[in-house]
């Protein structure tokens, strides 16, 4: 399985080391977005260090997305060769549809809004699908895939697709585990991608806006944007290890304890004699998924690198009758493996904790808004072995 690196709500500056140091480390998929506005620090990072000729540009995996304002057939190329040229490269690996919602295009604004809300378009997904097809044919970029699809928008696109989607990039972790979602990924040879494998830990309060211009150091406007589209899910009463009056959950009542500070993943963590994020990994590993961790601390990045072994070569991801794997060149090997019963119980804390909701201005209200759909969501502690 792969381990990647996602490089959002990075602060100015710290973007090209943390690439360097993850590149040092072994990582080879790097995850990155049009919307978190950093693909040229990442650009220059990857110019840095293919210049240096100890690394080869086949021996990365680069994923970059299309943001929901350039869902018409019409700007869908431009927006890919915008972050093509951002990133310094000829080609991409992959290339995802961020989310099936589609806004606007106004003058190339993120958030188009409009009284407080934001500005909808009536572009359908399945269109903006055919002109990412368009990409693949033309060997800007290797495979085309989706973020943040539920079952129903997936099994459509599947129904008039010319090329599979290759992936879905997800929120997963021990809280949101998607039995049915990631049990129907892999029926159709789709990879899932787990994002926020450890729950947002950055985001250190629940159910309220996060202070978000302070620790980004970013202009106001884009603070604000992340700090409402990171807008944290309002905590289920069944969530695992919750307690109204333990320190544990700082946020207050019926706020789940912040995962990297759950007692069953510290427990299962000092069993192994491991960090909770490695276990936490460990478990999307073990589950056949992808995952992709965030920092920008270099200790962090290489902790998370030394979770996996040595897999195959570049050429497997994504390769034909595949899954998706993990090539960590430098060797970093633990013996580290969860038991099926250690698998069970991390699965029981499921509660459908969703911390990145997309529920802001209004968007909640699109007629593709992702997570109403009832094959999205599961019964709160329900495991994928159940």
């Amino acid at each position: 399985m792969t381990l990647s690196y996602r490089y959002l709500m990075s602060p100015p500056g710290a973007v090209q080391e943390a690439v360097e140091v993850a590149l040092d480390a072994g990582y080879r998929h790097v995850d990155c977005a049009y919307f978190y506005q950093n693909e040229t620090e990442i650009g220059a990072a990857f110019q840095k260090k293919l210049g240096e000729g100890r690394l080869k540009r086949d021996e990365l995996y680069v994923v970059s997305k299309l943001w929901n304002s350039f869902h018409a057939p019409q700007d869908v190329k431009p927006a890919f060769l915008k972050s093509l040229t951002m990133l310094n490269l000829d080609y991409l690996d992959l290339y995802l549809m961020h989310s099936p919602m589609g806004f606007p295009n106004i003058s190339g604004e993120l958030m188009p809004q409009k009284d407080g809300l934001l500005l909808q378009s009536d572009v359908d997904y399945v269109d903006t699908w055919r002109a990412m097809e368009k990409l693949v044919d033309e060997g800007l970029v290797k495979s085309v895939g989706v973020s943040n699809f539920n079952i129903s928008q997936l099994e459509r696109l599947l129904s008039v697709c010319r090329i599979k989607p290759a992936a879905n990039q997800v929120e997963l972790h021990p809280y949101l585990t998607q039995p049915e979602l990631v049990e129907y990924c892999k029926s159709k040879g789709i990879v899932l991608i787990a994002y926020s494998p450890f729950g947002c830990p950055a985001l250190p309060c629940s159910r309220r806006l996060c202070c978000l211009p302070a620790v980004l150091g970013r202009r106001l406007s884009t603070s604000l944007l992340f700090a409402k589209y990171c807008l944290f899910a309002e905590s289920s009463s069944r969530c695992s290890g919750l307690s109204k009056s333990s320190s544990l959950s700082p946020s207050g009542e019926n706020s789940p304890v912040p995962l990297l500070e759950n007692p069953t993943v510290n427990e299962i963590a000092q069993k192994h004699g491991k960090t909770s994020a490695q276990v936490l990994i460990r478990f999307h590993i073990q589950r056949g998924i992808a995952t992709i961790p965030k920092s920008i601390t270099p200790a962090r990045i290489v902790e998370n690198a030394e979770v996996t072994g040595m897999a195959s070569e570049p050429g497997a991801l994504f390769a034909p009758g595949q899954w998706l794997r993990c090539y960590c060149h430098q060797g970093r090997v633990y013996d580290f493996h969860l038991t099926h019963k250690e698998i069970q119980t991390l699965e029981g804390l499921n509660c459908n904790t969703r911390f990145i909701k997309w529920n802001l201005l209004g968007m909640e209200t699109h007629k593709h808004f992702p997570f109403s759909d009832k094959k999205w969501e599961v019964s709160p502690g329900r495991s994928a072995s159940q």
